[in-house]
């Protein structure tokens, strides 16, 4: 095991970095639906991508409508009153839960490698980072899963009054491809835990680790139908899982035009639940007398992990005048000391983008920062001969009106804009239709504080940024979604309340 931090600031112990598999055999590409691996009811299949040399990884069976509903009705079965499921004592689901949290650790090294042939991610974040939390969050959700409870209520008259928390029903569950396993489990996790059954349907880019935690839910011993895996695409099998009449609530991560069409396919067909998370573009705001080399070092990781391919990147920088020249310089050098290449190498700092569609966008925008009189200091290009890389890119000189200022970029573009006053710098953060994440770097707690209750946001960070954890509730305001996962908050997503009430001879308190 390595330990980073110091005697002062101790950090968590990480494991060692193991080498990641050489000659990785892709063993599940079928649809998982009753603990049972089946080909597509259309017989179609699609094509999987490494992004890092664009060589077809393998073929995955095509799930579309037919497949949801064949999804759904074991779900719905699983779910029945009187299933094993359903009498199971919820100590029992936390049981369930931990033993697959031991089996994604048993793992760890075949799935953070194919998070990294599938999804272009480092192995080295997925290894230590991605399956890290992965494995927390199972823990967390198991320990959560007998604690789960309603109360007495002291209704006026006879009566004896007491709620239940109730799981939901059947959930469909569509993740993104940035972070395929680490949102598998934080769709999967808090859902199981309340005792409800999913559908969830991986993003088309990135579905081999979702269906391989099939094999492990499988082996772990929840019952059939519990969960069922449909890889697809979104209009066709997204669609379906938006629009069934007998799936109960939807979980979605991904883009907010996206997310605008499950909600509105859930107000169509049955109102059904729903909970999103969606995009952002959120300000990251350093004040003079700010730590600047923390400053520089926490918004350059805040912008370009994962290639910048973060829902909370901090693409909107906004840096006070008097330290504005010298927070640029550090962090074009910053920028400009990256090693990109194959993820799976130890020493590459930057992998690729996910495919042809977003790269091609990230340097669209790259252009329109350029051609709308932003100051590229370095980057702006595509790096290499294969796969779909990009240049760590710095833009000075921003305007709040430029494209690269307002739209969500997903991709190594980093944009600085300065600032004169707090009154200013709260308005121009605030002025944006997303609202997921947000910093502030001071020394000052109380411009902290009037920070932390004036940006609109789900999450704010002081003096830090990408601060998450199992225990806290992540989510959106405005735009960037509805509704709150992880921590106790996050169950609530998963859980209706019903209220019973019995007439009794006499109340006594």
């Amino acid at each position: 095991m390595k330990k980073q931090g110091s005697d002062s600031n101790p950090a968590p112990v990480l494991p060692a970095l193991p080498e990641p598999l050489r000659d990785l055999k892709i063993k599940y590409t079928k649809i998982f639906i009753n603990n049972e691996w089946h080909d597509s009811v259309s017989g179609k299949k699609f094509e999987v991508f490494n992004p890092a040399n664009e060589k077809k990884i393998c073929e995955v069976e095509e799930g579309d409508k037919a497949d949801v509903d064949k999804a759904v009705k074991a779900a719905r079965k699983a779910f029945e009153l009187g299933s094993p499921w359903r009498t199971m004592d919820a100590s029992e689901r936390g049981r369930l839960l931990n033993k697959l949290a031991d089996l994604v650790e048993r793992d760890r090294l075949i799935l953070a490698t194919m998070e990294a042939i599938d999804g272009g991610k480092l192995f080295s974040t997925a290894y230590l980072m991605d399956l890290g939390a992965c494995i927390k969050t199972l823990r967390y959700c198991a320990g959560w899963a007998d604690k789960i409870h309603g109360r007495t209520v002291p209704m006026d008259g006879n009566f004896f009054t007491f709620t239940r928390h109730e799981p939901i029903g059947v959930c469909g569950q569509i993740i993104p491809w940035n972070f395929p396993l680490v949102m598998f489990i934080w769709k999967i996790a808090p859902a199981l835990c309340c005792g409800n059954t999913v559908v969830v349907k991986p993003a088309e880019q990135t579905p081999l680790t979702a269906l391989y935690m099939g094999s492990l839910i499988k082996e772990a011993g929840f019952p059939p139908g519990v969960v069922n895996i449909v890889p697809g695409f979104g209009p066709t099998a997204g669609a379906a899982i938006s629009h069934h009449m007998d799936v109960d609530k939807v979980a979605f991560t991904g883009s907010t035009e996206v997310g605008k069409l499950i909600k509105e396919a859930a107000g169509k067909s049955n109102l059904k639940r729903v909970t999103l998370e969606l995009g952002g573009k959120s300000p990251n705001i350093i004040f003079a007398d700010a730590d600047l080399d923390t400053a520089v070092e926490f918004a350059h990781i805040g912008l370009f992990y994962h290639q910048g391919q973060c829902c909370i990147a901090g693409s909107r920088i906004f840096v006070e005048e008097p330290v504005y020249d010298e927070f640029v310089r550090r962090s074009i050098e910053r920028a400009k000391n990256y090693t990109l290449g194959n993820p799976l190498l130890p020493d590459v700092q930057q992998g690729p983008q996910i495919d042809k569609e977003q790269f091609q966008k990230i340097l669209e925008l790259i252009e329109s920062g350029k051609k709308e009189g932003a100051k590229l200091e370095c980057g702006g290009a595509p790096w290499g001969d294969k796969g779909y890389f990009i240049q760590p890119t710095v833009f000075s000189d921003v305007t709040d009106d430029m494209r690269i200022a307002k739209e969500e970029i997903f991709g190594p573009v980093q944009q600085i804009m300065k600032f004169k006053t707090i009154d200013e710098v709260i308005k121009r953060a605030n002025n944006t239709t997303y609202g997921l994440a947000a910093a502030v770097f001071t020394k000052d707690i109380d411009k902290a504080l009037t920070f932390a209750a004036a940006l609109q946001a789900g999450t704010v960070w002081v003096n830090c940024y990408s601060a998450m954890s199992a225990q806290c509730p992540f989510g959106g305001f405005k735009m960037s979604g509805n509704g709150r996962e992880m921590g106790e908050y996050g169950l609530h997503e998963y859980t209706e309340v019903k209220t019973v009430t019995i007439k009794i001879p006499q109340k006594n308190s």
